[in-house]
């Protein structure tokens, strides 16, 4: 499904890391980590084709229909656009030939199930941070793409949207899509995600999470 071969990336003439050779097969679960500034979000959106390497090649194994869906830090995101959470999240939708009724069915299932409703007609520039990344998350949910690419999906969450997320993640995984996901939360890689791809200058490593992240050390209260 997705294949590194010799890939670098990063500023022009400064690779960050030494070229990396992944292949990950179609219906896997990776997650990439990685310091600050170590090229973990570019390495996203190269793989997504939003940014040229520079070197190598990545080819992705998907099918026409559907594609690849990325989901970027929010920050990235004009929250002055004039639309409310509901379009934003139906977004999703877009270029699939579903009837007006079910498309209006799925998209009341999708919000009900990020814990969105009520919000619908907010402009985005009223919502939380954690509002507005569960809106992301559930335009993600009406996509239909068999790769989708998470860069820190897990951010602005309290403790029951990161379960809503990691609840989603493994039925994506469930349903036989491909997906990789940057976090910088090593316990809940470590937990939830079998692969991990640690990113550093020196080079990247692929490998079992548990066997790359250490278990965090266990708190005895007296």
């Amino acid at each position: 499904m997705i294949s590194c071969q010799a890939l670098c990336w990063g500023p022009p003439g400064r690779p960050l890391t030494p070229a990396l050779h992944m292949e990950r097969p179609a219906g896997s679960l990776t997650a990439i980590i990685g310091a600050n500034g170590s090229g973990k979000s570019s390495l996203l959106k190269v793989i997504a084709g939003l940014q040229k390497p520079l070197f190598g090649k990545v080819r992705l194994g998907v099918p026409h229909r559907g594609g690849v869906s990325f989901l970027p830090q929010q920050q990235h995101l004009d929250r002055q656009f004039p639309i409310t959470l509901q379009e934003l999240v139906a977004a999703g939708a877009w270029g699939r030939r579903d009837a007006p009724v079910l498309r209006s069915q799925r998209l009341k299932t999708v919000l009900e199930d990020w814990a969105l409703c009520g919000l619908e007609h907010r402009p985005l520039m009223a919502l939380s941070g954690g509002e507005l990344q569960r809106a992301l998350l559930a335009r993600l949910s009406l996509t239909e793409a068999p790769l989708l690419l998470l860069d820190e999906p897990h951010a602005a969450l309290d403790e029951q949207g990161q379960a809503l997320l990691w609840k989603h993640i493994h039925d994506w995984h469930t349903e036989g899509r491909t997906l990789v996901v940057v976090c910088h939360d090593l316990a809940a890689v470590r937990q939830h995600i079998l692969h991990t791809l640690v990113v550093k200058q020196s080079g990247c490593t692929l490998g079992r999470s548990h066997e790359l992240i250490a278990q965090p050390p266990c708190t005895r209260v007296a």
